[in-house]
């Protein structure tokens, strides 16, 4: 698979198969990932994977605190803003409206909705679960840092026929993930993510977010 490939069949996959991964492919990934950039080779990522009882355990317990309407709010972490600008928001909820429509959840279905929302808890079904952290005393330039190490292990993932799904739902639940994983406190979580084999009998995972056209972002000068 060549890296155009790589891009352009990368997606956010909603349903995984329940085939578990080999640690050699995981190992792999990672191993090639730490060729990632940073500014000035700082490399600030740390990586936590989780499958079996440890997995397990962390799904239990965060599905358990989203039962109980116990979860924090991104702005607590300076993650998310509290209100979106209207091109954003819009963004936001097109593909949101996307998936649920295709899952047949219309809008005003609370409980359809939170049912699908709790999947996120359960890794949708993906055997294993990676978490990144950053030292918390860190910056924005090492979240960017994060961000460019974190595309690169979803890309290495599809080169080893594996699919991902990066998570910032985990943000709003992030005590069990410490506990049973032993995160230092002085790291910052920044997202988890799903990896697995897709599941491609899932309606969901046909979903094909839109993008914005580039002749609307990129601006040249000088050409």
């Amino acid at each position: 698979m060549n890296i155009d490939e790589a891009i352009t069949s990368r997606r956010s996959v909603r349903a995984f198969t329940d085939q578990p991964v080999e640690k050699e492919k995981i190992d792999h990934i990672l191993q090639i990932s730490q060729r990632a950039p940073s500014g000035t080779n700082t490399q600030p990522w740390y990586t936590y994977v989780c499958a079996g009882e440890v997995r397990d355990g962390i799904c239990n317990d965060v599905c358990d605190l989203f039962d109980q309407g116990k979860a924090s709010k991104y702005e607590d972490f300076d993650y998310y803003p509290p209100i979106w600008e209207d091109k954003h928001r819009k963004r936001r909820q097109g593909v949101g409206w996307g998936l649920y429509g295709l899952l047949g959840i219309e809008k005003g279905d609370r409980a359809g909705s939170a049912r699908q929302a709790k999947r996120n808890f359960k890794l949708f079904d993906a055997p294993v679960g990676l978490f990144f952290t950053t030292d918390a005393y860190l910056g924005r330039g090492s979240w960017l840092d994060m961000g460019l190490y974190i595309q690169t292990i979803m890309l290495a993932a599809r080169g080893q026929g594996l699919h991902t799904c990066p998570q910032a739902a985990w943000i709003s639940f992030q005590d069990p993930i410490y506990k049973h994983l032993n995160i230092p406190k002085d790291q910052v979580l920044v997202c988890g993510m799903a990896l697995g084999y897709e599941d491609t009998s899932a309606i969901e995972n046909t979903l094909v977010s839109e993008r914005e056209d580039k002749d609307h972002i990129v601006s040249y000068h000088g050409f």
